[in-house]
């Protein structure tokens, strides 16, 4: 395991002096003592719809939404980011779970063929800071998505900043979702662009920027992800898992994201939830092992298999 020292945590200075504490807890924890996030996402209730949770190779248990939080309290994770809405309902039960609440989202209901893209924002930054204390649950962070190239560009990005300002008041960790998307996007995984995302992520004083894994060609390479890492600088990247994939390759991937890229970190969902309880823990402690532990794949692969 690679681990790090509370001294060691670069704190940003719109973190008041008063609640750097907080925020080295909260960092320190969702990281697990590493500086490598392994954010388990559960937003896709509402970005995708009952999609990801019923129908032909999806078992019955991803149906119900508590198996979201099942799984982020049987397995090792980092954070479980989903809405401040499920967290109230189900958030009693699972109380030790470390929570990121995601502050807006959208359907995929509207195509940018009818409209570019626009995620308003649910709730301020100080209304989950006031659930956080009457709850007394573990809210360590929050979330925002901006779709970068929408006509809705400027709003998003207002509303990220003080998203991200106001969550380092209240000591809380930031994760921005970057997507570039809408007509003026011709292709919303050129390795170029998503590097300007993440260096748009940097600009916003995101602590974690999550952003799909760019392609060249139409093929995904650890090489060219480096671009995106290094135009971050001290905001930290994390790649989107994506739709399920074979679990070997998920991983190989995973691992090389982090050890020839540089990435720190992961926020995958679908290749987690959409698998029975047992396998997806098992699935949720691989990713864990090659994020955080710094294990091999062949280690993690063992892991998934349960041997």
């Amino acid at each position: 395991m690679v681990s790090i020292k509370s001294e060691d945590v670069i704190v940003p200075l719109d973190v008041p002096k008063t609640m750097r504490e907080t925020y080295v807890k909260n960092y320190m924890e969702i990281t697990r003592n590493t500086g490598r996030l392994m954010l388990f996402a559960g937003d896709q209730k509402v970005e995708h719809l009952n999609d990801d949770f019923f129908g032909e190779g999806i078992p019955e248990d991803d149906a119900d939404p508590e198996h979201l939080f099942k799984i982020a309290a049987g397995s090792k994770i980092g954070v479980f980011a989903t809405q401040l809405g499920l967290i109230a309902r189900y958030g009693m039960d699972y109380p030790d779970v470390p929570y990121l609440v995601k502050v807006n989202s959208k359907t995929h209901l509207v195509k940018t063929a009818q409209a570019d893209p626009f995620s308003n924002l649910w709730l301020d930054v100080d209304q989950v800071a006031e659930f956080k204390e009457n709850s007394e649950l573990k809210i360590m962070g929050v979330g925002y998505t901006i779709y970068l190239g929408s006509e809705f560009e400027a709003e998003m990005l207002v509303q990220a900043a003080q998203v991200v300002y106001d969550a380092h008041q209240h000591g809380m960790v930031t994760v921005l979702w970057i997507y570039p998307r809408g007509e003026a996007v011709g292709d919303e995984k050129d390795p170029h662009l998503i590097a300007g995302a993440t260096g748009a992520g940097a600009c916003l004083g995101a602590d974690f920027v999550k952003v799909n894994y760019p392609k060249k060609n139409g093929e995904s390479s650890a090489e060219i992800f480096r671009e995106a890492v290094k135009a971050a600088g001290r905001s930290k990247v994390v790649c989107a898992g994506g739709s399920s994939d074979d679990p070997e390759a998920f991983l190989k991937k995973l691992h090389a994201q982090i050890h020839i890229s540089g990435a720190e970190g992961n926020a995958t969902g679908r290749n987690v939830h959409q698998k029975t309880l047992d396998e997806a823990i098992r699935m949720c402690n691989a990713i864990y092992a090659i994020t955080v532990e710094n294990t091999s794949v062949e280690e993690a692969l063992k892991i998934y298999k349960g041997e």
